[in-house]
C-alpha cells in the first residue's frame, strides 16, 4: 500500500519528502500516527535484516563445520 503510494508520486523531490507524505496520507494527515507508522516499519525492516544476517552467520558456520573433515589429511602413525 505504501509502495503503490510512493509509486504515484510524479514528482522526483527529495525521497525524504515522498515518503513523509506516502505516510501523511495513509495516516490522512495525522503527524504522529504517521510517525508512528514509519518507526514502526523501519523497526520491522532493521529486524529482518538483523534476522537474515544471524541464518546467512548459521549456514557459513555449519557449511564450515560440515566441510572441515572431509578436507583434513589422514595422520599415518
Amino acid at each position: 500500500m505504501l509502495t503503490q503510494a510512493l509509486a504515484a508520486q510524479k514528482d522526483h523531490a527529495c525521497p525524504v519528502d515522498a515518503i513523509s507524505r506516502a505516510y501523511l496520507g495513509f495516516a490522512d494527515g495525522d503527524a504522529g500516527i504517521a510517525l508512528r507508522c514509519a518507526i514502526a516499519d523501519a523497526l520491522s525492516d532493521l529486524m529482518d535484516a538483523e534476522r537474515r544476517t544471524r541464518e546467512r552467520s548459521r549456514l557459513i558456520s555449519r557449511g564450515y563445520i560440515r566441510e572441515a573433515p572431509a578436507t583434513a589429511v589422514p595422520v599415518e602413525s
